[in-house]
């Protein structure tokens, strides 16, 4: 899976286009990077960028634009009515694919580091990136913004965690964060009033609303310390306030998700539509501001079928499908997966993906004279034939009139069927980008050409043994299928057994073809010893599957 990881850094320049955009050059010069919004403001005079990539790219993005706002911007005549300390006042590194928080952390201390040693910031880390617990809090750590930095910087225990530790007047401070997914997101009411629009956004906002006794009307309820007391929300890491849109007429629940793993947009939908029908309001729709993840919008087309009970097991544009219209995302605007969902607005759409292909157009490359693809993509395509059969019979089986009460078992093997599949996919156009990594490695440098062959080749061997690995595993769907989906439909089973075979025993030549380049003799005995051992299970399921596929058939 591709690693991605965002980056939202704020520069303390809202009005002067010209510097903007320099920095956002500096940004787009990095290959790899993607720059999805720069949203400069007069008032603040700041503008927060955003862009995404893989996170060494990022890094390198990040630390390219701290250079130019350290060249162009001097904090000394700044003004603007946002809290702020620094040229690049923040810059957290968010993850959104394939990279875990606990990596990002160690991400944005990497770009941390940087910032302090090649561009001379001063920096602290914050939030989940912070080295001691009283600077998590990114209010804590701008304290006293830029006009008490030196004062700060001049107390021990305010040392920065990188860069100089002494004012830097032009520049200021930086502060660095490894963040969770902020999703902005607005729900939609069939009421222009504010007033029961905010009342719903404080049934549901983690933060609740003030305790009054007696309720509503009375007196605010204070603690020993003299600070309001509050009635906490039903959802976690959620902010939120009502307002009227004039512009389409509604009132709106505003909601920030800070954190779409504790509280996914499905969610916080469901438990505003309940708040809002216990207030005599109904929702008629929401609105994404900005991305989304490819996986909350997947998660959220599988909640949602599986409270129709239905199998899970679908292709993700469907997922999508069912997510955009169970929670109303094209109300007010036409919902584009191309623009909405980061993975797939982040894609290169000038890469011609050898899947992308028709099936005709895959079948004449593969005919044509270029070297690939060859027998290692077509093996991947036939084994993904294979896997798609098996999860075509588990999602027929799970509609059939009678088995209702077993939708989840068969919308199990669907979901284990379609990650085959959708891996299966993904491997068709990686074995040829390690056929070409092999040419490459023979243009190399003669003094890396050695180990760029060896490495190239074996990406060569551990590409067709992923092949043969999800192939077979494949199999345990097709089986199951056999033994108990739609009889009518176990010939579908067999046919997906013996893709899967053939995908098995053809990826296997092709480990064993690459094979013979390794120079240590020691693996080339481990990667035959591997596919060895995957060839002989797959004919031993193929074999057993046919049998149970032609007692069906007999019967």
């Amino acid at each position: 899976m591709t690693r991605l990881i965002e980056c939202v850094p704020n520069f303390s320049e809202g009005r002067d286009l010209d510097v903007i955009r320099q920095i956002t050059d500096a940004i787009e010069a990095v290959d790899g990077v993607t720059l999805l919004d720069v949203d400069p403001g007069a008032a603040t005079n700041r503008t927060v960028v955003t862009f995404v990539g893989e996170p060494d790219d990022v890094i390198e993005a990040a630390v390219q634009a701290g250079h130019k706002a350290a060249e162009l911007i001097d904090m000394s005549v700044h003004e603007g009515e946002h809290p702020r300390f620094g040229c690049m006042d923040v810059c957290p590194l968010v993850p959104v694919a394939g990279i875990t928080m606990e990596e990002t952390v160690e991400h944005a201390r990497a770009l941390a580091k940087r910032l302090g040693e090649e561009v001379g910031l001063t920096i602290y880390c914050y939030e989940n990136a912070a080295t001691r617990p009283e600077r998590r809090n990114l209010a804590t750590v701008r304290a006293g913004e830029y006009e008490g930095l030196a004062d700060k910087l001049a107390d021990p225990d305010w040392q920065p965690d990188f860069g100089p530790a002494a004012f830097n007047a032009r520049s200021g401070a930086t502060a660095v964060s490894a963040r969770d997914f902020l999703v902005a997101y607005n729900v939609n009411l069939n009421t222009t009033s504010t007033r029961r629009a905010n009342a719903i956004a404080f049934d549901v906002r983690e933060r609740g609303r003030v305790k009054r006794e007696p309720p509503l009307t009375g007196e605010i309820v204070r603690d020993e310390n003299g600070e309001a007391v509050n009635i906490p929300g039903s959802l976690t890491c959620v902010k939120g306030i009502g307002w009227f849109i004039e512009e389409y007429g509604i009132a709106q629940i505003s909601l920030n998700l800070t954190n779409i793993r504790v509280t996914p947009v499905h969610v916080a939908f469901d438990e505003v539509c309940d708040k809002a029908r216990a207030r005599g309001v109904r929702v008629t729709g929401s609105e994404l501001v900005g991305l989304i993840p490819l996986g909350a919008m997947l998660d959220a087309g599988r909640h949602y079928l599986r409270k129709q009970k239905r199998s899970t097991g679908v292709a993700d544009a469907e997922l999508i499908k069912i997510a955009v219209r169970s929670m109303g995302l094209d109300e007010l605007t036409p919902f584009d997966p191309d623009e909405k969902i980061i993975e797939y607005a982040i894609r290169d759409k000038t890469q011609k993906r050898l899947i992308d292909r028709s099936l005709q157009g895959f079948t004449e490359e593969t005919a044509s004279e270029s070297p690939a693809p060859g027998g290692g993509s077509v093996s991947a395509a036939v084994g993904a034939f294979g896997a798609a059969l098996g999860t075509m019979v588990a999602n027929l089986s799970s509609h059939k009139r009678g088995w209702d009460e077993r939708w989840e078992e068969f919308g199990t093997h669907a979901e284990k069927g379609k990650a085959a599949h959708d891996e299966l996919l993904a491997l068709v156009d990686k074995d040829t980008d390690a056929f070409n990594a092999i040419m490459a490695a023979w243009r190399a440098d003669p003094e890396v050409r050695d180990e760029a062959i060896q490495s190239a080749t074996r990406q060569a061997i551990d590409v067709p043994l992923r092949v043969m690995e999800v192939a077979l595993e494949s199999m345990d769907v097709m089986r199951a299928m056999a033994e108990t989906g739609l009889s009518a439909s176990a010939s579908d089973a067999g046919v997906g057994a013996l893709c899967a075979r053939t995908a098995v025993l053809g990826a296997g030549l092709n480990v064993r073809i690459n094979v013979g380049d390794l120079a240590d003799e020691a693996e080339r005995v481990r990667y035959l010893e591997q596919a060895a051992a995957l060839e002989e299970a797959a004919t031993k399921a193929e074999s057993e599957i046919l049998a149970i596929v032609g007692g069906k058939l007999s019967s």
